[in-house]
């Protein structure tokens, strides 16, 4: 078990009872001082004393001797750059169980065509399935927040489940064509992703590659599914030199 964000070990002594063994990241200097002095945590908890955004999953992993189990309740203001950080990392983890802003949580569960559907959307939807376990109100946190949590349940594949019969395309390519798409969710995709400052392909070779795709030439990012997505990847990868 990983824990990101130890705190006083209200949720690590827990831990510690149900897993082998429990690393915990924490980054407040003086939260490990009093853990190191005062605090009570089991001999198979592990303390780290790192910020979890430039710890290495993968090293963990391998001193662990298996795929990491995450658990962690976080500071809302570092919910995106962490779910990006267990994208790069997911073929290093079983599952992740997180509590997050309810609105952070929709994104990760959102559909083509509704407004909280995009970049998180599209990557959570090609390489792990997310489950929502149970609603979180205000009235359970002191002092209350005016914001609604979610925690839910976040399993990978090491090859994304939805996409393994469009194979060969480029993992980069993928995530810059989405990015590019949704940094102007509300042009349509064709201009969008030609003026990608990332990207070099031409109005007409996305007009000529969503024609190949079957897609319509009016669509924007937001309307287009994982699998859309990929088929546009792997035209734009073999066909046009960027």
């Amino acid at each position: 078990m990983l824990e990101l964000g130890v705190g006083l070990g209200t949720l690590t002594d827990p831990l510690s009872q149900r897993a082998k063994q429990v690393i915990g990241i924490e980054i407040d200097s003086g939260i490990i001082a009093w853990q190191r002095s005062e605090g009570n945590l089991a001999d198979n908890v592990t303390l780290i004393h790192q910020d979890l955004l430039k710890a290495d999953f993968h090293d963990l992993a391998i001193q662990s001797g298996g795929k990491l189990k995450i658990v962690a309740n976080l500071p809302y203001s570092i919910s995106n750059p962490l779910l990006f950080k267990l994208i790069d990392n997911r073929n290093d983890m079983e599952w992740a169980v997180l509590m997050l802003q309810k609105e952070v949580a929709l994104r990760l569960t959102a559909k083509p065509g509704k407004k909280e559907y995009g970049i998180l959307s599209v990557f959570f939807a090609g390489c792990a399935e997310v489950t929502h376990l149970l609603d979180v109100g205000p009235g359970q946190f002191y002092p209350r927040p005016k914001i609604d949590s979610v925690v839910v349940k976040i399993r990978f594949y090491p090859t994304p489940k939805r996409v393994q019969d469009l194979p060969d395309y480029d993992e980069r390519l993928l995530r810059l064509l989405v990015k590019g798409g949704f940094q102007q969710r509300r042009k349509r995709l064709a201009n969008a992703l030609s003026s990608a400052p990332l990207l070099s392909y031409s109005k007409e070779e996305i007009l000529g590659a969503l024609e190949t795709a079957d897609i319509d030439s009016k669509v924007r990012a937001e309307n287009l599914t994982i699998e859309q997505f990929v088929t546009l990847c792997r035209i734009l990868g073999k066909e046009y030199t960027k």
